[in-house]
């Protein structure tokens, strides 16, 4: 995942040397999951019928392909769109193929806490990402910063060797034709709670972080000449490391104090948070940076009680097809809330504070949204269908 955060903390550079639009720009950043979303569906449902470790091999490999593309060969937009899809298809093989092999290893009360550092797993790895390609790029080239992503792509593919054998298809699993039906679980309530409040939280989490380092550009820009100002890919990676952190105490304090309760509190605090931020950058550039880090820590506090929950709530034999979905809705909301962003910008002014406010005011009205949800579907609760195991409703 060395290049994962590749695109977002080098954007400001892209944008200039290929003469984006703003709205081009949150495409870029956001093809990275479009690709993801489509791929994830199959990789990921293929879990419940195939060793998952080939699947995350030949992903890591795809991935470390894609960034030396990016490296090598992209030069305009359109090129960098197309090795962007590949590098998040890459993704859909490793992030949740990995949860699989997980939670065949691990079951039981430990299941949700191995979860929870596993998907902080996650932000740590987006964290270095920010952090090395900023740095590489202003000690040589952007360029490089790819070629070090397509490197530790390469490496992960290596300690593939080192995993153990996932779990195989149980007797009476679906057959491979049936491995996309994720009918049970559209019907599976307890699970689409935490699915679509996953969507929210994904659109709202890389809009921010796909737009971070942009952001505080601007701020910059706005800032007296002979102001300091801390690297603005270190600032996002601080961020995204500190998210870590509350991603682990948030899946403790959701498994203490009731887990939708909790999750629909978080949402509803950062969405508050988040409107506010964009029209917040002509304050002094530590304060802004500071908010930033706040909004940070809140946005990730749900992360992992949204995963675990769905993983628990996944009827027997659709474990991988409830991941399937869970990933695939998630990070198609991450590729619009990028998206979003960038078209909100042209419309109301990149360069402008309104614009910003604008664009952020939008990703906090997604989560609102998205709040609502998790409160209706899990107050109203359906009734449970009891003549055809793991198909609840």
């Amino acid at each position: 995942m060395s290049g994962f955060s590749a695109v977002p903390a080098l954007l400001p550079e892209l944008q200039a040397a290929w003469r984006m639009s703003a709205t081009e720009a949150g495409t870029l950043t956001g093809a990275f999951f479009a690709g993801y979303m489509v791929a994830v569906p199959l990789l990921t449902a293929l879990t419940d019928r195939v060793d998952a470790r080939g699947i995350y091999r030949g992903a890591t490999l795809l991935a470390g392909l894609a960034n030396l593309g990016l490296a090598l060969l992209a030069r305009d937009f359109a090129s960098g769109l197309a090795f962007q899809i590949l590098a998040g298809i890459g993704l859909a093989g490793m992030y949740m193929p990995g949860l699989k092999l997980l939670s065949d290893h691990v079951t039981g009360p430990r299941q949700s806490r191995f979860v929870a550092f596993y998907t902080s797993s996650f932000g740590v790895a987006a964290s270095l990402s920010f952090v090395a390609a900023g740095a590489i790029a202003s000690l040589f080239d952007w360029r490089f910063a790819f070629g070090l992503a397509a490197a530790g792509a390469i490496a992960a593919a290596l300690l593939t060797l080192l995993v153990p054998r996932g779990a195989s298809a149980a007797p009476g699993a679906r057959s491979l034709a049936r491995v996309l039906d994720v009918r049970p679980v559209l019907r599976n309530r307890d699970a689409m709670v935490y699915v679509l409040g996953y969507a929210a939280h994904n659109f709202e989490l890389f809009a921010i972080r796909g737009w971070i380092v942009t952001f505080l550009v601007f701020s910059q820009s706005l800032q007296p000449p002979d102001a300091a100002a801390w690297s603005a890919p270190a600032v996002a990676g601080v961020a995204t490391l500190l998210g870590v952190v509350t991603s682990i105490l948030g899946n403790e304090a959701a498994t203490r104090f009731g887990r939708r309760r909790f999750i629909l509190f978080v949402m509803l605090a950062t969405a508050l948070l988040v409107s506010l931020i964009g029209w917040a950058a002509p304050l002094p550039y530590p304060i802004v940076a500071l908010l930033l880090l706040l909004h940070a820590m809140m946005m990730t506090f749900d992360s992992a009680a949204l995963t675990a929950g769905a993983l628990a709530a996944a009827p027997a034999g659709y474990r991988g097809a409830t991941m399937a979905v869970h990933s695939g809705l998630g990070f198609g909301f991450a590729f619009l809330g990028a998206l979003s962003v960038g078209a909100v910008l042209d419309l109301a002014g990149p360069g402008t504070v309104p614009g910003w406010g604008l664009a952020f005011a939008t990703v906090a009205l997604v989560d609102a949204i998205g709040a609502l949800l998790v409160w209706r579907w899990g107050r109203e609760r359906a009734p449970r269908q009891t003549s055809a195991p793991g198909r609840p409703t």
